[in-house]
């Protein structure tokens, strides 16, 4: 397939794109800096903010899913940065007759608040993190207002661990007790095996180990 992927240049945005290169898919990677460090024939990188709507349509030109791993830039105050980027997306999919859009959010969002575990549940979100997981509420609702086949993705903590290939998913996965877990690159192969699998469409799912 022809993909445009997302925060291309973070941590599951790197494997992304190596997974999805390696399984013979034309990839275009969005950036607004560095370009990713892998380098293929099959790879087009573009430059691009999905803060500034103009700049989504070169990259969105011809291509036919878009797997996002957007990042959040600002931690410890207010930002919108994952709600409005998705929105700028979701409008320019509709101008260019894009359907299928997967998106990584995180569990303990919603009516998945409780599955990230007592300490998430009690302490991080509430004192650490709770702008970052406000907007990443705002960037699902977003979603689910669209009318396009979305697929959100809520892993637990993601970690830099190899592959597995062996994970939960579900709308249940988590824990109230204790804090689940996944790998980077097997939530990127969970998000590009949706592609083709399509279990979830206009659905919410959590993946964890």
């Amino acid at each position: 397939m022809k993909i445009l992927i997302v925060g291309a240049t973070g941590g599951t945005g790197r494997q992304l794109v190596t997974q999805a290169l390696d399984r013979g898919h034309q990839v275009t990677a969005l950036i607004r800096k560095q370009p990713p460090a892998v380098q293929r024939p099959a790879l087009v990188n573009v430059r691009g903010d999905v803060l500034d709507p103009a700049s989504l349509d070169a990259a969105l030109a011809g291509q036919e899913a878009v797997l996002s791993a957007l990042g959040h830039k600002r931690w410890f105050g207010p930002s919108r940065i994952l709600s409005t980027g998705t929105r700028n997306l979701v409008e320019a999919m509709g101008r260019h007759g894009i359907r299928r859009f997967i998106c990584e959010t995180a569990l303990g969002i919603s009516d998945a608040w409780w599955q990230m575990g007592l300490y998430y549940t009690l302490f991080v979100r509430p004192f650490i993190l709770p702008f970052y997981f406000h907007d990443k509420t705002r960037q699902e609702a977003v979603m689910r207002g669209s009318d396009l086949d979305w697929t959100i993705v809520r892993p637990g903590v993601l970690t830099n661990g190899q592959r597995r290939g062996r994970y939960r998913h579900g709308p249940r996965v988590g824990h109230w007790l204790w804090t689940v877990r996944i790998s980077r690159e097997d939530v990127a192969a969970f998000m590009l095996d949706e592609l083709t699998d399509r279990r979830y469409v206009r659905a919410t799912v959590g993946v964890a180990d």
